[in-house]
């Protein structure tokens, strides 16, 4: 197994993993004394895939309470590329690694004879036929072409594996046992944008369970712009929220603003983890920033991530260390291809890890990412098609 090891540094340096069969550790300039940081190594033999198998565009990869391994992933991306010559099949959607990186199982797709509406892959559902807007919005959002499809995943503490998609049209999160049984549907596909409609959802992002609770709770983010609450067992409706605990209002601009006040609508709520304590954390992607709030809704603060870039946003996913105070909140960048590291208390950036290209440790469209049970971070790379695991070796101390 190689790896290799990964520092984490503060803001305006880089330091990335490289293939080569050595370690390089990069130490910040400009990083204060008493700096406390995550380390990291690299397995860059994580994970492994079948004989034959590919991985396509990675929409959502996360970690269940066992440290096993979800893969959300984009089949036809490979289809469409011609990825698929010479014997080589798409692995199916939802793929499920052990700690190790040992391929276990795969599972997902339509289903045949109905049960449950799949996530729009290509293709305009008839909703969304005549609309230009639409095919603004992609622009304004950066996710490309129509029919993205799969997208987030979450494994709740009964196993049970939570799914969304961005596809055109698609207003509805599913289900299923850790063995592809399907279980739930909330909402419906063929719908068009209302962030304050109770019943469905428009082109969901990240998603995740609060056992505590009992609660999903989703960013409905590429065509809404809320995070809204269902019941985990029945599907029922509970709440939903805008940005600062405002409603919704789809007709807000999503211009950019550098600097100033934070724009009062969400611009693509793209991830979402609660802590132990009950912070729910949103990242905006379009709006590279992350905001925290009550399970209520209420808003509690917010902090910036690169504010001054552009691109695609610099706030993709979300994920929290797991010392018992969760000192740490992992913040997916994909504008600048690294995980930004914020102080949780304070939601001041004190570090980051990783860099653009394509060796380990490095990124191409970083799109999200988890923490497994031991603190070991996952991320998956909806345009690199691939899937990496950084393992904690500990904390590093800035010398005084």
């Amino acid at each position: 197994m190689h790896r290799h090891l990964i520092t984490a540094v503060a803001s305006g340096l880089v330091a990335a993993g490289c293939l080569g069969g050595f370690a390089r550790t990069a130490v910040a300039q400009d990083q204060k004394p008493g700096t406390v940081l995550p380390v990291f190594e690299v397995d860059s033999h994580f994970p492994t895939m079948p004989d034959h198998m590919l991985l396509g565009g990675v929409g959502g990869a996360t970690a269940d309470s066992h440290g096993n391994v979800w893969v959300f992933h984009r089949p036809h991306t490979l289809e469409e590329g011609n990825a698929t010559e010479n014997g080589y099949v798409p692995a199916l959607p939802v793929l499920q690694f052990s700690p190790t990186g040992r391929y276990i199982q795969g599972w997902g797709g339509p289903a045949k004879g109905g049960g449950y509406e799949w996530f729009n892959r290509g293709g305009l559902h008839s909703a969304f036929a005549e609309c230009a807007a639409c095919t603004k919005e992609r622009r304004l959002n950066g996710d490309g072409r129509p029919g993205s499809g799969e997208h987030g995943i979450a494994v709740d503490a009964n196993d049970n594996v939570w799914l969304t998609g961005n596809g055109d049209g698609d207003g509805q999160i599913l289900k299923f046992t850790k063995d592809g049984k399907f279980l739930l549907q909330i909402g419906k596909s063929g719908v068009g944008v209302d962030s304050n409609n109770t019943e469905h959802l428009s082109r969901p992002a990240g998603i995740t369970v609060y056992d505590k609770t009992n609660e999903v709770f989703v960013a409905d983010g590429y065509g809404n712009r809320r995070v809204v609450v269902f019941d985990a067992n029945t599907g029922a409706y509970k709440r939903h929220w805008g940005a600062y605990g405002n409603k919704p209002d789809d007709k807000a601009s999503r211009a950019r603003q550098a600097s100033g006040p934070g724009p009062q609508q969400f611009n693509t709520p793209h991830g979402i983890e609660v802590s132990n304590d009950g912070t729910v954390y949103v990242t905006d992607r379009a709006n590279n920033r992350v905001q925290a709030f009550t399970l209520e809704g209420k808003f509690i603060k917010e902090g910036f991530i690169k504010r001054e870039s552009e691109g695609t946003g610099t706030a993709f996913g979300v994920a929290l260390s797991t010392d018992p105070g969760q000192r740490f909140l992992y913040i997916a960048d994909g504008s600048n291809e690294r995980i930004a590291i914020l102080d949780r208390a304070s939601l001041e950036e004190i570090g980051h890890i990783g860099r653009p290209g394509r060796k380990a440790g490095e990124f191409f469209h970083l799109h999200s990412l988890d923490v497994d049970p031991q603190g070991n971070l996952v991320t998956g790379e909806s345009q690199g098609y691939r899937v990496q695991k950084f393992v904690f070796k500990g904390l590093s101390t800035a010398a005084k």
